[in-house]
């Protein structure tokens, strides 16, 4: 029997002092079906040999350009089979479509682009490219977040009624930006982070989650950004009311000035018959909370057969061995490996509903850009 060989992962972005980068190495390879083959991992050629060399990869697939890397990885017998993401957003579209354009499927970092209008002309390449396309919300790959959204998609918390998701974090606290802080740097500079601070970063993560776990819609919202610590030049908290296509009604706090909190990501659902609470920082825990009944606390665990199949396949432990971001974080790559190995099979293999794909980006950044508007114009405004 022949072994499948491993699909080699070019990366783009994730040079030294990159957080996201080492993170989409570790969860790409966790699993043995991917390995890092190539990259263009900063603007400084020292800097970016310096990565290749933490990164170990030969140091004849370093690349000083993208499109250097592209058409050379295209020539070559061994070549790399799709791209990764993970620069600062204003790269996010240029270097998605030239990956796309030299016939390279994409697996980028959120958000999907730095604007709105970007990720309209980034989804019409997408669908004239014909080539899988994916995003790393990383938190819809923990188990019981899938597990929340079959519970929602069962019916058996009755039709939602009310939501309430929120992203604390703390690290911003303080102007970090001016100490040269290089994550600080840009997800504070509107060049290369795009318009939305707190909202872009965290704010969209919180959406995306709402909308994933519940398969509802935001309709319209009213927003409030506000730019907390003087000197800064984004949002570092933002606040939001929501309706749903359903009638039901959100509500969504997101907040990088939150001292001392970490990355209190937090979902709450509401039906007429039960409800559901899940908190990233116990990610291996769902609270679901019945009008009548008792309440369940719900564990994480690849053998526990009460929970959905969604879930259980999201898992690789027993019960009582936790697992975390990283590993939330593979299971897409996991889901990414198999569409791409259908993909070459010549078989046809969308990506799987609980992979976010260009959609998702599309909705996302529609989000980020409704909030700027509403709490510009301070009212309601239709999503």
């Amino acid at each position: 029997m022949t072994v499948p060989r491993k699909l080699r992962m070019g990366m783009v972005g994730g040079g030294p002092g990159s957080f996201i980068g080492p993170v989409h190495k570790m969860a790409a390879e966790l699993d043995g079906r991917i390995e890092l083959a190539a990259g263009t991992f900063s603007h400084s050629w020292e800097r970016c040999r310096e990565a290749g060399e933490s990164y170990r990869i030969d140091s004849g697939r370093v690349y000083q350009t993208c499109r250097g890397m592209l058409a050379a990885e295209r020539e070559r017998p061994d070549g790399i089979d799709f791209v990764a993401i993970v620069t600062p957003n204003h790269l996010h579209l240029p270097v998605a479509v030239d990956a796309l354009e030299a016939g390279f499927p994409v697996m980028s970092d959120k958000p999907a682009t730095a604007t709105y209008p970007e990720v309209l002309e980034l989804e019409a390449t997408v669908a004239k490219a014909g080539l899988p396309y994916a995003l790393t919300y990383a938190y819809a790959g923990y188990g019981m977040v899938r597990e929340a959204r079959a519970l929602c998609a069962s019916g058996q918390l009755g039709q939602v009624r009310k939501i309430v998701v929120e992203y604390f974090q703390g690290w911003f606290t303080q102007l970090l930006e001016a100490t040269g802080q290089k994550q600080a740097v840009w997800r504070t500079d509107p060049k290369q982070n795009g318009p939305g601070g707190c909202v872009g970063d965290i704010g969209v993560h919180a959406f995306h989650l709402l909308e994933y776990v519940t398969g509802l819609q935001v309709t319209s919202l009213n927003a409030m950004l506000r730019t907390v610590v003087p000197g800064r030049l984004l949002d570092d908290d933002c606040s939001a009311f929501l309706r749903l296509d359903n009638g039901a009604s959100g509500v969504l706090m997101a907040s990088q000035v939150a001292a001392g909190e970490g990355n209190g990501l937090r979902l709450r659902v509401y039906g007429e018959k039960g409800s559901i609470d899940w908190r990233q920082e116990d990610a291996n825990r769902l609270r679901v909370k019945w009008f009548e009944g008792p309440e369940e606390i719900r564990h994480a665990g690849m053998s526990t057969s009460y929970l959905s199949e969604d879930a259980r396949a999201a898992m690789r432990l027993p019960g009582g061995h936790p697992e975390g971001y990283i590993e939330a974080f593979a299971v897409l790559y996991r889901e990414f490996a198999d569409v791409l190995i259908a993909w070459r099979e010549g078989r046809a293999n969308p990506l799987p509903a609980t992979l976010p794909g260009i959609q998702a980006g599309v909705r996302g950044m529609r989000f980020i850009e409704r909030a700027i508007e509403s709490s510009r114009c301070e009212h309601w405004v239709e999503f």
